[in-house]
Parts: C-alpha cells; structure tokens; sequence
C-alpha cells in the first residue's frame, strides 16, 4: 500500500475546545479557566486539549469535560469545527468545538480550585484567548436554536425544580421576558413534566410546586423535535 500521499503533506494538530454552561437559578453561566501555560499564559480560556492518537474527538471531549468537572454521563453536543490559519500563534491547531450542559450544584467544587476555574454569567465574561469568544458566542447561538426545538433545558436543572425557576432559566438563555401564563401552557403541553405533591416555601407563603421532568416523554419530544419556545 503506497502512503507516500499521506506523509508528504503537513500534519495539523487537533484539539477540543469544551463550552460549558450552567445556570445558578438566575443567570446563564459559562464555566471558564486560566490558561496554564504558553502562549497567553494565566489568561482567561476555554476549557480544551489535544485529541490523542488513540481516541476519537467525542472521546477527547469526554475526557476533557471530565477532568474539569468530575462528572460522567453530561450532556454534550458537538458545535463545528475551527481552523483559521492564524487563529493559535503557537501553530497550526484545527479545534473542534463542544458546548455541554451540567447542573451547577453538581459541580466538583475541589476541581474548580485546581484548575483555577470560574463561573461567569454570559454578559459578564472576560477577554477570552484566541478566538474563544467565537466559539462561546457560537455556543450560546446555538443553544437557543437547539431549546426552541428539544426540552435539553432541563439538563441545567437540578432533579425536582419549580415552574418559576424553569421559566428563569429559559428567560436567561434568551435574554429576553415571557409571559407566565404562555410559558407555562406551552411547557405543560409538551407532556415532559411530571408535578410532585410537594411544595418550595422559601419564594412565597403559597410556595410552589415542585416538578420533576418524565425520562420516557422527553426522549419521544426530544426526537420529535417539537418547537415549543
């Protein structure tokens, strides 16, 4: 088999940049990090690596996710793939970007401290390195197009959660008011929630109900791709 085609042409590096989203009840966040080394070292970043020889882009972005997080099983969906010719000063670095969705109280906070990492609500983050805020406005883009069709809102709930606090969060990741009435209409005809005989006091002196979402309605929206925001 003759591979000379192959080694007669540059190699290109690879990596994977992971978007990280989380919401803490008011504010849609980014998880982000302090470049640890050359170029643009102690600089605000992405969380990212090199893909290795014997793993795939999925794999790497796994991996990655879970050293900066402790967490297995996160949601996570492949955004596109980044390759100007100028866009790392170090060398030439294709990145494939990663936005996932985790539940903020699961964090490992210990982890947090060893990657020197922080939450920073989306209106409030800082210069980023490279083009990384290319890619967390790509990531934010998309996660509206993606909650408009498919209930993976829910991923950044915590397990049982109140019909206030769902509509904050949809209204933070769009950054805009909806109506209480409306909201709630469209959510319960989606036939994903499951309401609880239990109640949240510390909002008001009614309190309101907790709800939990239901695994196997959510999988049959989440296919179907019923537009609901």
């Amino acid at each position: 088999m003759d591979l000379s085609s192959y080694h007669n042409h540059y190699r290109i590096l690879v990596a994977v940049d992971c978007i990280i989203f989380g919401f803490d009840g008011t504010q849609l966040k980014a998880l982000l990090i302090k470049r640890g080394f050359e170029p643009e070292k102690g600089k605000w970043s992405l969380m990212g690596g090199f893909v290795r020889e014997d793993e795939g882009t999925d794999e790497a972005a796994n991996r990655v996710l879970h050293q900066l997080t402790g967490m297995k099983g996160i949601y996570m969906e492949q955004l596109c793939a980044f390759g100007d010719v100028d866009r790392d000063p170090a060398g030439r670095v294709i990145s494939i970007a990663y936005f996932a969705l985790i539940n903020i109280t699961d964090y490992n906070k210990q982890l947090q401290l060893e990657h020197e990492a922080k939450w920073f609500p989306l209106s409030e983050s800082p210069e980023l390195i490279f083009d990384h805020q290319k890619l967390l406005l790509k990531a934010q883009e998309r996660l509206r197009e993606k909650v408009a069709c498919n209930p993976i809102g829910f991923e950044l709930l915590p397990p049982k959660f109140t019909l206030p606090r769902l509509q904050s969060l949809y209204e933070a990741i769009y950054e805009m008011p909806f109506d209480r009435r409306n909201f709630i209409k469209k959510m319960r005809s989606l036939g994903v929630l499951n309401k609880l005989n239990e109640k949240e006091r510390g909002s008001s002196r009614k309190g309101a109900y907790y709800y939990e979402f239901n695994n196997q309605n959510y999988n049959h929206v989440h296919k179907n791709t019923k537009k609901f925001a």
